[in-house]
Order: structure tokens, then C-alpha cells, then sequence
């Protein structure tokens, strides 16, 4: 009876199949079929190596490879990506339970963070922008920072999406160095960018030193780390040039001080002394604007008499922002809605919208004092995190796990200083370090219990 039941249940099958491919052929053609045929063996894959797919989708979200590389266009990758993800996720996550949830202090105030998020997304002055961003990016940063934080539970994780992150950037850096020297795509006649004929957000200097620039502090802590083998490192500080460069050929001032932050954090873990680290900080930063040849600006150049155009626009948007919240205390104009309301809050107007270029002017206008405050707190948290996993360290003397807290730690160093001239509140660097922060505290604290048990 059983084996007749297991027979009946082949046939049906069969021919569901058979009906599902000859409709498929008949409607989309042969290459839908293919795809049909395909993505049983794609869900497999996805399900086997979904950490895998959560951290290709997180370095092409974020670092826009296929922007960079217009080949990759056509393929859809992001997409696939995260269908892939999710997949993984919620196979894990239900049915075979390996996503072990867990719950965190940062967790709770990340949640706050997006839920406030999301009341300034429908308080909006412009609800169809807002809401655009909303689905297409920050609901995209709330299921990834947790996945990232429960899947992240070994170092060999840890040191995959260090690596991912380190040849990323990398390979940015290289395509904008490429583009420099054969005067492609650049703004103001010296200031690089990448695919900004496709609109890419590549397109914009600003925006493209702040992609060089994340990758900095995971190099920087590869070059400092004194256990890692040599040609290790050696290939992390050809790459760290490289990254720098890029950054450089931005010409963006928010991007400097950045990159100036993050080498003087690991500096002073060698030379624990403030006052020898910041003369190398300062003149290491003058180093890099001379290359930059930031004299050289059309806006913000030495050309400039007294305070220069890009500076006044800053403080002009940084005015604006400080009106919307006036206006707006609890909610601000809503997330995505700087530019847009503009025109209405700056008290200076040359003919056009400008963009903000401060990630905590940014916070400001467009979701309030309210907001202002929840996202404070949760850098607070992500840096107190940060200490107390170098505290419990102090007792595993485990290297591994102090290159990546510094990798982190070097990165919210850079966030929090380029933030002042660079807008980087809601993509997606502060989220992933935010993340792995969480990861990483929970392996230092398992392995602590599994010391003392020992």
C-alpha cells in the first residue's frame, strides 16, 4: 500500500512538473524553462550557503560592484542576491533552525532606531520619497543587521567579510584611480567618480571617497596586525595605498579626515602617546590635501577668497537643517527629504537644491531632536560594545578576535569624524559595523563561558 501511495505521488508530480515546464515554454520560451529548471538546485545552494550570499549581497549593495563594472548590469545581481538571502534566512530561521536568535542591548536601540525611522518615513513632507527609501534600502539594513548579527558565531566568518569588504573597496579604489588618469567621469575637472553617465551613487565625489573609505580600517588593522604572516600584510598595504589614493583623487575634505582618523586610532595603538600621534595625524592630513590637490578645486580651492563656496554651501545646508528641526522637532522633514525641502528652510538660494554633507545635520533635519538622540545613543552603545568585547580579550589574549575589534572600532573612529562633511546616516557602513559588533561581542563573551567551564 505504501509503495503504490509513493508511486501515485511520483506520477503526480511528474505531471505537474510536465504541465509547469510545457506552460512556461509556451508563454516566456525556452530560456524561462532553463531558469524553471534551475532554481531548484539555486534554492539548494541558497540554503547551503546562505552566509555566503548575505555577505555578497551586503558588498553589492553597499560598495555598487555592478555599477562599477557595467558588464555585471544586465545580470540582476543584487536582486538575486537578496532573493537568495532571504531564502536562506527564513529556511534557517524555521524550518531548520540553525539561525539561533538571539537578543542584544545594541538590538533594541537599532529597533527604536528604525521604528523612528519609520514614523518620519509617513510624517514626511514628501511621503512618496521617503517611502521609496524606506522599501528599497532601510528595510533592507533592518534584516540584514540581524541576520548578520546571529550568523556571524565563528572568527572564520569574521574573516570572510573582512576579506570581502578589504578586496571591495579595493577594486572601487582601482576603478576610480583608472578613471582619473584617463579623465573619465570627472566633476569639476578634477574630481573623480565612477559610472556617473548611469546615474550611478558612485557618481557623486562625496559619496564615492565615503565607499573608499569604509575599507580603511579593515586594511589598517591587517597592516597593524603583527601575528598576521607577512605577505599578508604586505598585500593589505598595497591595498591600503591603493584605497587611500582613491579616496584622495576624490578630493573630498570629509573623506581625508576620515582616512586621517582612522591611521592615527591604530597609530596610537603602537605609540601611546597622544601628543607624537596627532603631529603625525596633522601632518599626514596635510600630506594627503596636498596630493589631493584640493588647491586645485573649482568649489573650495585656494582660488577662493575667505570662506570658500563649498564651505559656505555646507553651512548654508547645515542652517537649513537646523530650521527643519526648529520647525519639525520631533519627526523633522522625514528621511530623504533634505534636498527636497531646501528651497523652504535655507536662508540662503542660488537656483538650486543641495544635499546636506553631514551625517548628524542630516539626522537632524530629517527626523528631529527626537532622532537626533536615538541615534546618538546607538553609537554610544556600538562603541561601548566595542570596549567591553577589547576588556574581555584582555583575558583570552585571542589576536584574531582583537584585529577584528579593532577593524570595527577603527571603522566607527572614521564614521564618527567623516560624518561631520560626509552624509552617511542611513546606508550602510554604520549598520554593518553596528552588526558584527553585536556578532563579535557574543563569540568573546561564549568563548569567556566556555573558558570558565574549562
Amino acid at each position: 500500500m505504501l509503495n503504490y501511495y509513493k508511486q501515485n505521488q511520483l506520477v503526480i508530480n511528474g505531471i505537474v512538473v510536465t504541465v509547469l515546464v510545457i506552460s512556461t515554454y509556451s508563454i516566456l520560451g525556452p530560456i524561462a524553462v532553463f531558469a524553471l529548471l534551475l532554481l531548484p538546485f539555486a534554492a539548494f545552494t541558497a540554503v547551503k550557503v546562505s552566509v555566503a550570499f548575505i555577505i555578497l549581497f551586503i558588498l553589492f549593495s553597499y560598495f555598487r560592484l555592478h555599477e562599477a563594472f557595467p558588464v555585471l548590469m544586465p545580470l540582476k545581481i543584487p536582486k538575486l542576491l537578496a532573493l537568495a538571502s532571504l531564502l536562506g534566512i527564513a529556511w534557517h530561521l524555521f524550518i531548520s533552525q540553525k539561525l539561533k536568535p538571539h537578543w542584544h542591548t545594541n538590538h533594541l536601540i537599532f529597533f527604536a532606531w528604525f521604528i523612528w525611522l519609520t514614523i518620519c518615513v509617513f510624517s514626511a513632507a514628501n511621503r512618496g520619497l521617503a517611502l521609496e527609501y524606506w522599501s528599497g534600502v532601510l528595510i533592507k539594513v533592518l534584516i540584514m543587521v540581524f541576520a548578520i548579527s546571529w550568523w556571524m558565531t565563528s572568527l572564520q566568518h569574521f574573516n570572510v567579510i573582512r576579506i570581502g569588504i578589504m578586496i571591495s573597496g579595493s577594486a572601487i579604489a582601482l576603478v576610480a584611480l583608472s578613471n582619473k588618469m584617463n579623465g573619465i567621469g570627472l566633476v569639476e575637472g578634477t574630481r573623480v567618480t565612477i559610472s556617473r553617465e548611469l546615474r550611478s551613487q558612485l557618481g557623486d565625489p562625496n559619496d564615492l571617497s565615503l565607499v573608499m573609505m569604509f575599507p580603511v580600517s579593515f586594511l589598517a588593522a591587517e597592516v597593524f596586525d603583527s601575528s598576521a604572516h607577512k605577505i599578508r600584510r604586505f598585500i593589505a598595504l598595497i591595498c591600503l595605498i591603493v584605497a587611500i589614493s582613491g579616496v584622495i583623487a576624490t578630493q573630498s575634505r570629509g573623506g581625508l579626515l576620515g582616512i586621517a582618523a582612522v591611521l592615527s586610532f591604530f597609530i596610537y595603538q603602537k605609540i601611546k602617546n597622544p601628543i607624537i600621534v596627532g603631529c603625525i595625524g596633522a601632518v599626514g592630513m596635510l600630506a594627503m590635501i596636498v596630493f589631493a590637490g584640493i588647491s586645485d578645486r573649482q568649489s573650495g580651492g585656494a582660488h577662493e577668497d575667505g570662506v570658500d563656496e563649498s564651505a559656505m554651501g555646507r553651512i548654508y545646508a547645515w542652517h537649513a537643517a537646523i530650521n527643519m528641526a526648529l520647525s519639525n522637532p520631533m519627526t523633522g522633514v522625514g528621511v530623504n527629504n533634505f534636498v527636497a525641502n531646501y528651497f523652504f528652510y535655507s536662508p540662503h538660494w542660488d537656483g538650486k537644491n543641495h544635499a546636506v554633507h553631514s551625517t548628524w545635520f542630516q539626522v537632524l533635519g530629517e527626523t528631529g531632536i527626537v532622532g537626533m538622540f536615538i541615534f546618538i545613543a546607538l553609537i554610544t552603545c556600538i562603541y561601548r560594545s566595542l570596549n567591553r568585547v577589547f576588556l574581555i580579550n584582555k583575558q583570552l589574549n585571542d589576536e584574531k578576535i582583537a584585529v577584528n575589534a579593532k577593524a570595527l572600532k577603527g571603522g566607527l573612529i572614521g564614521f564618527m569624524v567623516s560624518g561631520t562633511f560626509l552624509t552617511q546616516a542611513f546606508t550602510w557602513p554604520i549598520y554593518i559595523i553596528l552588526a558584527l559588533t553585536i556578532a563579535l561581542e557574543k563569540l568573546v563573551i561564549d568563548k569567556q563561558k566556555e573558558r570558565h567551564y574549562d
